[in-house]
């Protein structure tokens, strides 16, 4: 071993310690290949909030890309690619090498779920003239980022009598965006008194959908409720009951962008547990 005693501190700390380097300096030109490679990833992104979109979208890309639907009945050579699509949530990728399992495989693997506000199987009431959905957090979201900002709607509905309803709102400009509300500073004195962890808490992520009563002569028991089943109803055909055989899921309504006057992250995206940006 080493005598280091003759050693100074500058040398001894270049002798022992390493930092990982910065590409755009190691290999500038890597950078740039980085920059090219999250054009698609932030269109990705944007596509696949969901599981459900995530899988549809990779179906998409690793079709181009030469791989086929799994066949068991049929016999395969060393370069072949193959899928399973488990259900539309979850997926196998493989690429047939040259030699046998029994000499060893290379398995890379990545959960696609992503954190999110999933809508409870009887969602929808009505409150002080606001029509609401109810929430459970998944994931592990930091929740007051949660308040005071847009988020989409997104799922999937089993209708009854067959079919699925695809729903999707929140992501073209022209759609309705949804939140969950705050209190404003001056109204809010109780609430500074708690912990970050506790500024909202889980059952207070209760998500606007509607203000607007259905007009009518007679008096009903909840217009505002009764307006938004009604304009769901007209847009995918479903009602309250639907929501029972339904998985559908709030996310922020915002698009993946580079942040950083040199464009070297990209967030914040509903993919991520809080708002830090992603290195490239």
């Amino acid at each position: 071993m080493n005598d280091l005693s003759q050693l100074s501190g500058k040398e001894l700390q270049e002798k022992l310690t390493w930092e990982a380097p910065n590409i755009a300096e190691k290999t500038p030109e890597q950078f740039e290949e980085a920059a090219a490679f999250c054009e698609g990833y932030k269109r990705f992104l944007d596509r696949a909030k969901t599981e459900r979109e995530f899988v549809r979208e990779t179906v998409k890309l690793i079709e181009a890309a030469g791989y086929r639907a799994f066949d068991p009945q049929a016999q395969y050579k060393a370069g072949d690619k193959v899928y399973v699509n488990n259900r539309g949530k979850a997926m196998i990728l493989t690429t047939f090498g040259t030699k046998g399992a029994a000499q060893g495989v290379r398995i890379n693997a990545a959960h696609i779920d992503s954190p999110r506000l999933d809508l409870k199987p009887s969602p929808l009431y009505e409150k002080s003239d606001l029509a609401l959905f109810k929430t459970h957090y998944y994931g592990g979201i930091r929740k007051y980022q949660w308040t005071a900002t847009p988020l989409a709607l997104h799922g999937v509905v089993m209708k009854r009598g067959g079919g699925t309803a695809e729903i999707c709102i929140g992501e073209d400009p022209a759609d309705p965006v949804f939140c969950v509300s705050d209190l404003l500073p001056h109204l809010a004195a109780e609430q500074n008194k708690r912990t970050l962890a506790e500024g909202i808490k889980g059952e207070e992520l209760n998500v606007i959908v509607g203000s607007l009563p259905f007009a009518d002569d007679e008096k009903l028991k909840e217009p505002v409720k009764l307006m938004v089943l009604k304009l769901l109803y007209e847009k995918y055909g479903i009602t309250e009951k639907d929501f029972i055989r339904a998985e559908i899921e709030m996310v922020p309504a915002v698009k993946a962008r580079d942040v950083g006057l040199d464009r070297s992250m990209v967030g914040p995206t509903a993919r991520t547990t809080g708002s830090a940006p992603t290195p490239r």
